[in-house]
């Protein structure tokens, strides 16, 4: 895959980001104190930090820490950091595997449920009581549980979650 880059979003011009999770500086003139020098572009070094590789970005002398896949999916997928309501999942769930063919952006509900192990049901929210022998949807806000029903159908439980999380975002 030959290698892309991109500016990084609020740093235009002075870093960029590739599709395949390299982060560098671009060669400036920078003046000081009256005079100026070429300050020459390097690949940044990253670091990691809780698995997740990051680097140090800095602007108008001041420095910030930024998430590699971050830079990347704001730089190619157009994501705008907005807290936790969209965030930015590793598909095959490698931390450190920050290539754009590995990038989504998805709900954080999404990312919570998306990898659970031992899953009864293959939709979120619903799984298999065999006490009552059925599927049981249930939904999850503000840390209480709500109880949507029990169904002989997996679907039907499916879409009685997927009903509820419409009205939940109204």
């Amino acid at each position: 895959m030959k290698e892309v880059w991109k500016d990084v979003i609020g740093f235009e011009g002075i870093y960029q980001v590739s599709n395949l999770g390299n982060v560098k500086s671009i060669s400036r003139k920078i003046f000081v104190n009256g005079g100026s020098y070429v300050r020459k572009g390097k690949i940044l070094n990253q670091f990691l930090d809780r698995g997740y590789p990051k680097v140090h970005l800095y602007k108008n002398g001041k420095g910030k820490v930024w998430k590699v896949h971050q830079l990347v999916a704001m730089s190619f997928l157009n994501h705008k950091p907005n807290g936790m309501s969209l965030v930015v999942d590793h598909k095959n769930n490698i931390k450190n595997d920050n290539r754009l063919e590995n990038l989504q952006i998805i709900t954080q509900r999404e990312n919570i449920s998306k990898d659970q192990k031992n899953k009864s049901s293959k939709y979120t929210g619903v799984c298999w009581v065999k006490q009552q022998n059925k599927w049981l949807s249930q939904i999850r806000t503000n840390g209480k549980d709500k109880h949507l029903g029990y169904f002989t159908d997996e679907y039907e439980a499916h879409l009685a979650y997927q009903t509820e999380l419409k009205n939940l975002r109204k």
